[in-house]
């Protein structure tokens, strides 16, 4: 009989470790974008790169050259931007609207829509919800 409630007290334990380690890996947890600190910037692409994020999915940033500041931009899932038709290259001329952060001393932007010949690819809400998460769908 001890036995059972020590199984069960564990499966309690685990289900609470679990819920506590997707927070914090932002699975519902605090987001880094901020709509207070929304900023519109404008400039040139002078690097892209794709990253591995902790999901094991490819993510694209790029560096923003904008009135003598260079920005990391953290775009979304490379297949995102495969799905809506986007990409980026050195030397593309862009408009981003986003949330500014600093990561470990880094002049960051969350984007949240990022405009290119024309054409404006949506990759938050207003809130900073990515599109392509588990949230509200506005886009597919």
């Amino acid at each position: 009989m001890n036995f059972r409630r020590l199984g069960f007290f564990a499966a309690i334990l685990t289900t609470v470790f679990v819920g506590f380690s997707l927070l914090a890996q932002g699975q519902g947890g605090p987001r880094l974008y901020d709509p207070s600190m929304e900023s519109t910037l404008q400039g040139s692409v002078t690097a892209v790169n794709t990253v591995t994020g902790r999901h094991g999915w490819n993510g694209i940033h790029f560096t923003l050259q904008s009135s003598g500041q260079s920005y990391d931009v953290h775009v979304g899932p490379s297949a995102y931007l495969e799905r809506h038709g986007f990409v980026f290259a050195e030397g593309d001329q862009v408009e981003v609207v986003g949330s500014k952060v600093d990561m470990s001393g880094t002049a960051t932007l969350i984007a949240r829509e990022i405009k290119k010949d024309g054409k404006i690819l949506t990759l938050r809400d207003r809130q900073g919800i990515p599109l392509w998460s588990g949230g509200p769908r506005t886009a597919q």
